[in-house]
């Protein structure tokens, strides 16, 4: 049997094995993705054509035929140009969550620059719901080891989940030798946030990421789907998954960047939505923050403004 850490931070017995993996989105518009900045300026982005609505509508249609909720980590940028969409994410019983505001990545802001946004961004969410933010992502999962403060930070702005630490090698994020289960994080400051990193499984001595996102597309589905058995499995624990709205666009306008760039943005959009669909009929899924009061991480469901 597996061991989890409680809220004190003893290891304990799981109540269940039950525990709803979470479904989480990261709701972005196609030009915020910091692969496609350098051919992107962000004094363009109102002047682009928008397809975070339809796209995230789209999304919502499709959970609610599987009769699912999930986490939604919205960019505040997209919740001050749309906050109806906010409200209708909100309306269907679905998590929010915070994505920043700007899609900076962390370790390109300075400490003051970070606190000033992300403030900014949990506090228009949590004026447009009536709710308080609890969870928080940063952009392409920039808390990285030279950008741990952030944590503090976090916590001083009232969040009491994170989930942007990834355990893998990658050139813009990571941290290879992060804890890979839900735990209680001691920040810097000596600070306690709740982390749940993204979904890795192991193979041969490899740690390999499976839990979404641009790997959910480019990997075949059934190595996908056996790293996430794997976790519920192998290891008894939940995995957390994530996807982006623009990823079940395949006629989103194409913007020109580098190869690599384009590969990894624009490989296999036309097959994601299937493969989600799938997915959400093989696995459980629900809120990352009832999953987090499940594991015994939280000790509440969050609590209105």
């Amino acid at each position: 049997m597996r061991l989890i850490k409680s809220v004190s931070g003893e290891l304990v017995e799981p109540r269940n094995q039950s525990y709803p993996n979470a479904l989480t989105i990261d709701v972005e518009d196609y030009f915020h993705v910091a692969a496609l900045a350098p051919s992107v300026h962000r004094d363009s982005w109102t002047s682009r054509e928008s397809r975070v609505v339809r796209n995230t509508q789209n999304l919502l249609a499709i959970f609610e035929q599987f009769d699912v909720r999930g986490t939604f980590f919205v960019l505040g940028w997209v919740a001050e140009q749309y906050p109806q969409l906010v409200r209708d994410i909100a309306a269907r019983g679905h998590e929010i969550a915070c994505h920043g505001f700007s899609h900076r990545l962390v370790y390109e802001q300075s400490p003051e620059e970070f606190y000033a946004e992300t403030r900014h961004a949990k506090n228009l969410l949590e004026d447009i719901t009536g709710t308080a933010v609890l969870g928080y992502r940063a952009a392409s999962y920039s808390i990285v080891r030279e950008s741990l403060w952030a944590l503090d930070i976090l916590v001083e702005l009232g969040f009491v989940y994170d989930s942007s630490i990834f355990p893998v090698h990658h050139d813009r994020y990571g941290i290879p030798d992060a804890e890979r289960v839900p735990h209680r994080l001691s920040t810097p400051n000596k600070k306690i946030i709740v982390e749940w990193p993204l979904s890795t499984a192991k193979a041969f001595g490899f740690t390999l990421p499976v839990s979404g996102g641009g790997y959910f597309r480019l990997l075949p589905y059934w190595l996908t789907r056996w790293g996430l058995a794997s976790i519920n499995r192998r290891e008894r624990r939940p995995f957390v998954f994530y996807l982006h709205p623009w990823e079940i666009d395949p006629a989103q306008p194409r913007v020109t960047a580098s190869w690599l760039s384009q590969f990894r943005h624009y490989t296999n959009l036309g097959k994601c939505e299937e493969r989600l669909r799938r997915l959400l009929g093989e696995f459980q899924f629900g809120t990352a923050r009832d999953g987090l009061v499940q594991l015994g991480l939280l000790s509440g469901a969050g609590k209105t403004c």
